[in-house]
């Protein structure tokens, strides 16, 4: 498969693309006013805990507290009688791993979500090319996707050769690593030593609230974790992030060195795959389908929630052989779509409805091996009782959507507004009121073009009806800053 990875750098945000086939898969931006936090290691501080939730508020130095569950306390926790590194007793209670004010190293494993603060953990990790680093663990493990049983028992055997100096360290052996040799494997794994031992030191003289280790740049990141043996190029439209990305596979990836390509063209690169359209359609929330069949996908706090339409395909031999070669579709595009405007947590996907067993099979089926490839865990259920396929996919970042866009700040995120008619008759219910409860000589209407227009052509005789029920004239005023929900009534 031809894949490219491509980095566009502007002065204020750095885009990664990951483009299979010449069709954009993932995007992944990063602003300097909203850096991601996933990796990122704090010496934090207990504000508050929460024996009803199990878990604890704490300060790292962000706008919001971060949520701390007692599941995903473990390993360090840094206070007069502890020095970082020594392990805590693991108990089922929160109040008897945390107290208030209590001094704590955690780590941020998903980004603050909406009104969501970041989620921390104490079991610290620390990722490299080839390896991640268990602070503390003395395990080691090989990625799940390295199905060879002799690569697994080679990789195994290479990185548990060695001593880790004095500290006792797990591993995860990465998906990358497969067929790496020997020696780039142990250098990764001296890296990953010297920089937890530079982390040790950094503990110590951290003041609550601050920052002990901040992970990599995107565009450094992107070539740590997205370069594999399928990527045939890194090309990069910045001279002075292509030589920070040259410099880093030198010293850690020598064999990506020749993968790397300078963009110096006055075209900009995302224009050449035609990405900046395909940012575009990935925040709509129709999908077209090349048959003629297309997606909704509406997302929502709670979940995101996938239609699955025929639209104008017609099919040329029957109903239900129309309604399976759709669904095989949309569960490719639907994969596509996931990791595309990363779309996280309890996902539900609604299949045109399909009668053999058989084909139920086949587009599950379908709809796992299209996600292969995707970086991030998800597990797919059986279709249940109403045709509908439950599905999770990890969600450590905020979607592209919620990146991109606000709450329309008319609808306020409703994606509907009232109708001027309704306006029009809450205003009847607003004037009556008022003219019941205060005296006055008469009331000005402060409303919008459509609304003001629907009083005085259509709802004309209603408004003469209520000028002579409550004995006061009532005046009109078009306020063009109002939205069509918006209005006042002024006592004159």
């Amino acid at each position: 498969m031809n894949e490219e990875i491509l980095v566009n750098i502007t002065p204020r945000e750095t885009r990664v693309a990951l483009v299979e086939n010449g069709v954009l898969q993932e995007v992944l931006i990063e602003r300097t006013r909203r850096r991601g936090l996933v990796g990122n290691i704090y010496k934090g501080k207990v504000s508050r805990v929460l024996p009803g939730m199990q878990a604890a508020f704490i300060e790292i130095g962000l706008d919001r507290a971060a949520f701390l569950h007692a599941s995903d306390v473990a390993s360090r926790t840094v206070n007069e009688e502890s020095e970082p590194g020594e392990k805590s007793h693991q108990n089922d209670s929160i109040t008897d791993l945390l107290h208030e004010g209590q001094e704590i190293i955690v780590q941020v494993i998903k980004d603050p979500l909406g009104s969501k603060g970041a989620r921390l953990t104490t079991y610290i990790t620390v990722p490299s090319r080839y390896l991640v680093l268990l602070a503390d663990e003395s395990n080691i493990g090989v990625s799940t996707k390295i199905e060879d049983e002799q690569e697994r028992k080679r990789l195994k055997s290479i990185i548990g050769s060695l001593t880790d100096e004095g500290r006792s360290n797990g591993y995860i052996v990465r998906t990358v690593a497969e067929d790496v040799d020997e020696q780039s494997l142990l250098a990764d794994r001296e890296y990953l030593s010297k920089l937890w031992s530079s982390i040790i030191e950094q503990m110590k003289t951290t003041k609550p609230g601050q920052l002990v280790y901040g992970d990599l740049p995107l565009a450094v990141r992107a070539l740590r974790d997205y370069v594999g043996a399928d990527v045939e190029r890194v090309r990069c439209d910045s001279r002075e992030t292509f030589q920070v990305l040259k410099e880093f596979a030198e010293k850690f990836v020598p064999v990506l060195k020749n993968r790397l390509e300078y963009y110096p063209g006055e075209r900009p690169i995302f224009d050449i795959y035609n990405i900046e359209d395909e940012i575009q359609r990935a925040i709509d929330s129709k999908v077209p389908l090349k048959s003629g069949g297309y997606l909704i996908i509406d997302q929502t706090e709670a979940m995101t929630t996938i239609d699955v339409n025929t639209g104008a395909y017609v099919g040329s031999r029957n109903l239900e052989e129309t309604i399976y070669k759709t669904n095989l579709e949309a569960a490719q595009s639907i994969s596509r779509q996931l990791r595309l405007r990363n779309l996280g947590g309890i996902i539900i996907i609604d299949f045109i409805d399909m009668q053999e067993e058989e084909h139920k099979r086949y587009v599950l089926s379908a709809l796992e091996k299209s996600l292969e490839k995707d970086h991030a865990r998800s597990h797919i259920s059986e279709v249940s009782v109403l045709g509908l396929v439950e599905m999770t996919r990890k969600r450590t970042r905020e979607s592209l959507g919620h990146i991109l866009c606000e709450s329309c700040p008319t609808c306020a995120g409703r994606g509907s507004i009232k109708t001027a008619e309704t306006v029009c008759y809450e205003i009847f219910r607003e004037i009556l009121r008022e003219a019941r409860q205060y005296d006055t000589d008469q009331l000005l209407v402060l409303a919008s073009q459509e609304v003001v227009d629907l009083f005085l052509d259509e709802e004309s005789d209603s408004l003469a009806d209520l000028e002579s029920f409550i004995g006061k004239p009532i005046k009109f005023q078009v306020e063009s800053l109002y939205t069509q929900e918006h209005y006042d009534v002024v006592l004159m």
